[in-house]
C-alpha cells in the first residue's frame, strides 16, 4: 500500500509535542510492513538550522490560494529509510516558533494546498492520504474538490488523526473563501460551526465529515470524545462519524528509550541489573541541586506546565508532599505562573525539590532513568508518551484514569497483586494525593513488590508494531482491500454461514460445558457493505442462524462484515474489536462478551 503522511511537525527535524513523536516512528514501522510510505512536513527555520545538509532539493511549485499565488520550493530528506518531502515558503515558514502566529491560518492553507499540488511533481500519488490535526485538515477539503474537477487523484482515500481534539483550527465564515479559497457552499457542506452567537468555520469539523476514516491516539480517547467532557464542542459530530472512527494507541521508539543501551543516560542498566539506576538517581539528584538520598522516593515530571498536565494539582498538594521526606523534580516549559511557583519551590525546599524549565531531550531521558515514580496527572490525555518512556526504564507511574493513560498503566492492586501503576480516577488533588501515598506505602514497606512494579513496566511492549498493524487494518478497510464493496446482505449471510459452521467444533465444546437451560440469542447488524441483520441463537445443544432480526434478543452487536469475517478467521480478536470502538455492544454485555467463544476464533500469532 502506497501511504503519504502529513504532518505540521516531524522529529527529529521539528517538534513541539506529541505528534513529532508519531511521525517519526509510525511511517517507518508501516514501511517495515512491506508499504511504500513518504512524509510531507513544512520546511521551518528549525529544520534549515540543523539539518540543511542533509537535504536535497527537488522542484518548485506554485500554489495559489484564491486570487494569489505563492512560489514554493519542494525539498527531500530521509527518515530511517523513508523520504521526507518538505514545503519550503521562506515567507510562511522561516520563523522562530512552529505556530502561535496571527497568520497561521494562511501559513497552514498554503502548506494544506501545496500537499495537493505537490504529490504529481514528486511522482509519489498515494492510495492513503493520511492527515493529522487542524494543520493539515483543509487537505481532506482540497482534495475533494481536486477530485470533483480532475481524474488524478480519485482513487486517493483519506484518514483524519486527531491528536487533540481541543485545537480545531475554527475561524471566522469569511476566511472560508478569503484566506483558504474553497466554495461558499462548503459552509452548509460540512465546514460551518456556531460559536458563541456567531458562525464560524471549524476546519477539524470538516476533516471528520470529509475523510474516509477518522482516527484518534487512543481506544479510551475515542470513545471519550463521544461527551461534552472531552469532545470540546465536537461530540455530536464525533457520533456522527462512529462508524468510521478508530481508537489507535501511538507507540513508542524501544530502541531509542532502551535503558541498556541508551547512550543519553549517565549509567546503563537491565531488569537483571538494575544498579545503574541508582547512579541515574544520583545524577539527577546532582544536577537539581538536591541531597543525594539513596533511600527516598524521588518522584518526578516531565511535561508542558499548563493546566492540562495536571500541574494545577500537584501545585495544591506540593506541601503536603513535601512535609512526607520525599524529593521531586519538575522539568519543562510553560505558563509564567507555573514556571515562577516552582521556581520559588526549588528555593523553599532546597535539597528536597528541583525544578528546571530549561527542556531538552537528553535530560528528560535521564530523568526517567533517575526517578522511582513518574507523575501523569493530566486533566485529559489523548495518548501521552511520557509515561510509556518513563516505564522502559523501570519508572512506575501514576496517573489520572483519562484517554491512553487509562489504556498504557494498569493499576496495582494489593488484594491480587497486578498492575504495574497506581492511578486516580476523580480529577481532585486529594485523589491525587491517595495515589501518591499508596505508590510510597508499597515503596517503603513492600520492597518485593515495588521491583516487581519496576519489572513489569520495563517489559511492557510499547514498541509500534502493534498499533501500525492496526493502522494498515484500518488503510484497508477504506481501500476495499477486504471484501467486495459491492456485496449483498445474502452472500454476506452465506459467508458468515459457512465460516460459522467451521467452528463448530470449539464451539460446542464451549456449549457442553453450559447448564442445561443456557441460552443467548444474539441479533448482529451487519454496517457498510453487505448491509442487514440477522440473529443466533445458542443452546447447549448448538446454535442456529436466521436472516431476520430478534425483538428479544439477549444482546445486540453492530460491526462491519469484514469485521465480523476477520474475527471469525482469528484475524482479529473480538475484544480488541470492541476496545477500539468497532464492535459496538448493546444490551447484556456479558451475553455479548461470550460470542468471542461463539463466532470468534483464537487470534492468529
Amino acid at each position: 500500500m502506497k501511504i503519504l503522511f502529513v504532518t505540521s511537525e516531524c522529529a527529529p527535524y521539528s517538534k513541539s509535542g506529541g505528534l513529532a513523536d508519531v511521525a517519526f516512528s509510525l511511517p517507518p514501522a508501516l514501511k517495515k510492513n512491506g508499504n511504500e510510505v513518504g512524509i510531507i512536513t513544512p520546511y521551518y527555520r528549525c529544520v534549515r538550522e540543523r539539518f540543511s545538509e542533509k537535504i536535497i532539493y527537488e522542484n518548485e511549485l506554485a500554489v495559489q490560494l484564491g486570487k494569489k499565488v505563492y512560489p514554493c520550493r519542494i525539498l527531500r530528506g530521509e527518515l530511517l529509510g523513508v523520504p521526507v518531502w518538505f514545503i519550503d515558503e521562506p515567507a510562511f515558514f522561516d520563523r522562530d516558533r512552529l505556530y502561535g502566529y496571527d497568520d497561521d491560518k494562511l501559513r497552514f492553507a498554503l502548506f494544506s494546498k501545496a500537499v495537493i499540488e505537490v504529490m504529481e511533481k514528486i511522482d509519489f500519488i498515494p492510495e492513503i492520504l493520511h492527515c493529522n490535526d487542524w494543520e493539515s485538515a483543509l487537505v481532506v477539503m482540497y482534495l475533494k474538490d481536486d477530485q470533483a474537477i480532475h481524474s488524478r487523484y480519485r482513487n486517493i482515500k483519506t484518514v483524519f488523526t486527531i491528536h487533540n481534539i481541543a485545537y480545531q483550527g475554527q475561524y471566522g465564515r469569511e476566511d472560508m473563501t478569503t484566506t483558504f479559497g474553497l466554495h461558499p457552499g462548503w459552509f452548509d457542506g460540512g465546514l460551518s460551526y456556531l460559536y458563541e452567537g456567531r458562525e464560524d468555520v471549524n476546519l477539524m469539523k470538516g476533516a471528520m465529515l470529509m475523510a474516509d476514516a477518522v482516527s484518534t491516539v487512543s481506544p479510551t480517547y475515542a470513545r471519550e470524545l463521544h461527551t461534552p467532557e472531552f469532545g470540546k464542542g465536537l461530540q455530536g459530530v464525533c457520533d456522527i462519524v462512529e462508524s468510521k472512527m478508530y481508537g489507535i494507541l501511538n507507540g513508542i521508539d524501544p530502541a531509542l528509550y532502551d535503558p541498556g543501551k541508551d547512550k543519553r543516560i549517565p549509567c546503563n542498566f537491565s531488569m537483571d541489573d538494575k544498579s545503574g539506576k541508582e547512579v541515574c538517581k544520583e545524577y539527577i539528584q546532582e544536577a537539581f541541586g538536591m541531597k543525594k538520598e539513596k533511600n527516598w522516593p524521588l518522584f518526578a515530571v516531565v511535561a508542558r506546565l499548563v493546566e492540562q498536565k495536571g500541574v494545577d494539582l500537584i501545585a495544591e498538594l506540593l506541601d503536603t508532599l513535601m512535609a512526607k521526606g520525599v524529593q521531586m523534580i519538575i522539568f519543562g516549559q510553560g505558563e509564567r505562573e507555573y514556571t515562577d511557583y516552582f521556581y520559588s519551590c526549588a528555593e523553599r525546599y532546597k535539597g528536597q525539590f528541583g525544578f528546571s524549565d530549561q527542556y531538552n531531550d537528553e535530560m528528560a531521558a535521564r530523568i526517567f532513568a533517575g526517578a522511582d515514580f513518574y507523575l501523569m496527572p493530566s486533566a485529559f490525555e489523548p495518548c501521552g508518551l511520557s509515561q510509556m518512556m518513563a516505564m522502559r526504564y523501570g519508572t512506575v507511574p501514576i496517573v489520572h484514569e483519562t484517554g491512553g493513560l487509562k489504556d498504557t498503566v494498569r493499576p496495582y492492586s494489593d488484594f491480587d497483586g497486578i498492575g504495574d501503576g497506581f492511578s486516580f480516577s476523580q480529577y481532585t488533588s486529594k485523589n491525587l494525593m491517595l495515589a501518591i501515598d499508596e505508590a510510597i506505602k508499597v515503596y517503603f514497606a513492600e520492597h518485593d513488590v515495588f521491583e516487581q512494579l519496576r519489572d513489569r513496566c520495563m517489559r511492557k511492549d510499547f514498541s509500534w508494531d502493534k498499533s501500525a498493524q492496526t493502522y494498515i487494518k484500518m488503510y484497508s478497510d477504506i481501500c476495499g482491500n477486504g471484501y467486495d464493496p459491492n456485496v449483498t446482505f445474502a452472500d454476506a449471510y452465506d459467508v458468515l454461514k459457512v465460516i460459522y459452521e467451521d467452528l463448530k467444533k470449539d464451539r460446542d465444546e464451549y456449549l457442553s460445558k453450559q447448564p442445561d437451560d443456557y441460552s443467548n440469542i444474539a441479533e448482529i447488524r451487519i454496517e457498510g457493505p453487505g448491509e442487514g441483520t440477522f440473529h443466533l441463537q445458542f443452546s447447549k445443544q448448538g446454535m442456529e442462524m436466521y436472516p431476520t432480526s430478534h425483538d428479544y434478543a439477549h444482546v445486540r452487536i453492530a460491526t462491519s462484515f469484514d469485521n465480523l469475517y476477520n474475527m471469525a478467521t482469528g484475524v482479529v480478536s473480538a475484544d480488541k474489536l470492541f476496545v477500539n470502538g468497532q464492535l459496538k455492544v448493546d444490551g447484556n454485555i456479558s451475553k455479548g462478551a461470550e460470542l468471542r467463544h461463539l463466532i470468534g476464533k483464537a487470534q492468529k500469532e
